[in-house]
């Protein structure tokens, strides 16, 4: 059934769009679709056609369950209206009643003008029913096409958004009111389009185009479990029990200097099975890595800094990024890896004044307060404020903490700790003073900074090889599959970015 005017439908065809049905076909299992509320109208009027404007059902991914609703946008625009409304409120419901992912796909004129008040009642209907199912049920939004006004505000709720880098637009307030209120001159492209919102930390994947983004949101389903009563899918268990080469190729890749700059996900392709890392919102804070990926096949989430990006610093956005990806993981019971290699949080006045003192807090509330099992591996420099707030045993952010010989823990870096320290001595030095701070550096590094002293006094569990890693994440997990959560299964709705 395709029930919107010829025209409309003919711009959809012009547009190169596929129908809502044929959408959902795409996401789920062959075959698996059970449409609900097939003959839903808005009422008022008899001539008004059926559906009005959203498909919604039940189906499968991979044969698990979900619950799923696509626009129409040959119908009413796909604009929110009473009929519709009261369908997606309905298939938000069964999702939570029968544990479920819920799947929008939005392609929206946003709400529908001629019913008024009704189409604002009902944007707040189902906004409260994406709080009843935050952190109860997986919530993914994939878009692609316009989503305008307070439509956006569903998509940002949910725990996932994945765009068509082709299609997809997001804005509160178009171009032309824009204009017509503050005279900026701005493109639809440059205000909202998919990458723009990446940027901006409103989009967790941008797909290259609409059958890429309904394939990434079956794999990330993977990771996930149906409903936080549950676990995640366990994929692959007991492959390569013993170290590997790929394994030893750990051993190499910190770089001798502490100030030079190498890939993180290099690293973490070594750390976790198979190579298999999934990266979420790789476009918006990229000085820090959140990630998913599985210990001998069971998924986890990874935190993790980034040297290539402001060297691996905690500034506001990647505070906010790392805070909320840690609610997501404690939501839905996923371990939490942190990889540490980090100079502290980033110096600068414009931080100060973006709030970066409880705008960074954020994170470090989050990690205290995850229940799930916390496994800290530093493989450079761990130091400040970013020792603490990266999963430190004594934050209570890491159950088990491990470091490799090339970590450095200490209250700041030895060049500027000797600066600090012993300024007057190398000044006292004379032509000799460089190399006397060279060699204070040096000791610094050795006596100070080295993990083993951290190690004696019980804040580091472990000094391993880096070609250990792998096999040691395994233990630990093993070790600590018996922790007891607090508050199971739910303990807060996960807060939008």
């Amino acid at each position: 059934m395709d029930p919107g005017s010829d025209r409309a439908k003919e711009r959809r065809a012009a547009a190169g769009k596929a129908t809502p049905r044929e959408r959902i076909d795409q996401l789920l299992d062959p075959g698996s679709f059970v449409e609900i509320g097939l003959m839903v109208k808005s009422p008022g009027n008899a001539s008004n056609p059926p559906t009005d404007g959203v498909v919604t059902g039940r189906g499968t991914i991979y044969g698990r369950p979900v619950v799923v609703f696509a626009h129409d946008v040959t119908v009413f625009g796909g604009s929110v209206g009473e009929g519709f409304g009261r369908k997606v409120c309905a298939i938000m419901e069964l999702g939570i009643k029968t544990g479920c992912p819920i799947i929008g796909i939005n392609d929206s004129g946003g709400a529908r003008v001629q019913d008024a008040v009704t189409s604002l009642a009902y944007y707040s209907e189902i906004g409260k029913r994406q709080y009843q199912a935050s952190g109860v049920v997986p919530q993914i939004s994939i878009m692609l096409g316009k989503c305008a006004g307070g439509a956006v505000y569903s998509p940002v709720c949910s725990d996932f958004v994945v765009a068509d880098r082709e299609q997809a637009y997001m804005f509160i307030t178009g171009p032309d009111i824009i204009k017509a209120v503050t005279g900026e001159d701005i493109s639809i492209e440059e205000l909202g389009n998919a990458m723009a919102q990446a940027h901006a930390g409103n989009v967790t994947h941008v797909a290259e185009n609409e059958k890429a983004a309904l394939e990434w949101t079956r794999e990330l389903l993977q990771f996930l479990p149906s409903t936080s009563h549950e676990t995640a899918p366990r994929i692959n268990q007991g492959i390569e029990p013993e170290i590997t080469e790929s394994d030893r190729g750990l051993d190499t890749i910190i770089p001798d200097s502490d100030n030079a700059a190498y890939d993180m996900h290099d690293v973490l392709l070594g750390m976790f099975d198979d190579g298999d890392i999934f990266e979420l919102s790789s476009d918006f804070a990229p000085n820090i890595i959140t990630a998913f990926a599985r210990v001998d096949g069971l998924p986890v989430g990874i935190i993790a800094n980034q040297p290539m990006h402001l060297s691996g610093c905690l500034d506001v956005d990647s505070s906010e990024k790392a805070a909320r990806f840690s609610q997501i993981c404690d939501a839905y019971g996923l371990p939490i890896i942190c990889v540490v290699d980090i100079p502290g949080y980033l110096p600068g006045v414009e931080q100060e004044r973006m709030g970066i003192i409880h705008r960074g807090a954020k994170f470090l509330y989050g990690i205290v307060d995850a229940s799930v099992p916390k496994v800290t591996v530093i493989v450079r420099k761990a130091y400040g404020g970013g020792y603490a707030v990266m999963g430190s045993k004594n934050l209570g952010g890491g159950d088990l903490n491990y470091a490799w010989p090339t970590a450095r823990i200490a209250v700041m870096g030895a060049e500027g700790a000797v600066d600090l320290l012993q300024r007057r001595q190398i000044e006292a030095a004379g032509e000799d003073g460089p190399k006397l701070r060279q060699d204070l550096i040096n000791m610094y590094n050795e006596f100070v900074a080295t993990p083993y002293t951290a190690a004696e006094r019980g804040y580091i569990d472990a000094v391993i090889q880096p070609s250990e890693t792998r096999l040691v994440l395994r233990r630990a997990l093993a070790q600590l599959k018996d922790k007891e959560r607090l508050d199971m299964p739910r303990k807060h709705p996960i807060m939008p970015l």
